[in-house]
């Protein structure tokens, strides 16, 4: 896959995801890991490739190594971040509604930059292969993960019964 096409689908995934952040929808127990969970396979399969494909003509540094453990604690950093700026109310009934604001979308929009400039210092770091442009998904994942978690929690304190009260089921 070339350049060109890579880019085109990290701009329709970062698009969809906030483009779904700036609905209202309700806050659901697991609906809001099941993008997190396939996000995050896919970027085990993406370091995965990341790794072989440095491995291929040298070791892996350990700086590379490093530099990709702290892009995936920036993701964390973000979607915790995130999560402060989502609007999570009571709705008619019980249940709990969520909601991006236009802060929510500044912070994805810089995060995926964070994300691209670190991947740059990865390959750079690692001397050969993709693996900090292969890593966006674990980033994605990471990061949304986080925020849906830190949302949930906040929607909890809002259910009938407070913290004991349920999250809707459902996706």
């Amino acid at each position: 896959m070339n350049g060109e096409a890579a880019l085109v689908i990290v701009v329709v995934v970062v698009g969809l995801v906030v483009r779904r952040q700036l609905r209202t929808r309700p806050v659901r127990r697991t609906g809001s890991l099941v993008t997190p969970v396939l996000l995050g396979v896919l970027g085990m399969v993406g370091i995965g490739f990341g790794v072989a494909s440095v491995l291929k003509d040298h070791p892996l540094s350990a700086s590379a190594g490093v530099l990709l453990v702290v892009s995936l604690a920036v993701a964390a950093g973000f979607g915790a971040a995130r999560a402060r700026t989502v609007r999570v109310w009571r709705g008619t009934g019980d249940e709990v509604l969520r909601k991006g604001t236009a802060a929510t979308t500044g912070l994805w929009l810089v995060s995926v930059g964070a994300h691209y400039g670190l991947g740059r210092w990865i390959d750079h770091a690692a001397g050969a292969g993709v693996l900090g442009a292969v890593s966006l998904y674990a980033y994605l994942a990471i990061g949304l993960g986080t925020q849906n978690v830190l949302v949930r929690r906040r929607a909890v304190a809002l259910e009938p019964g407070g913290v004991t009260g349920r999250l809707s089921a459902g996706a």
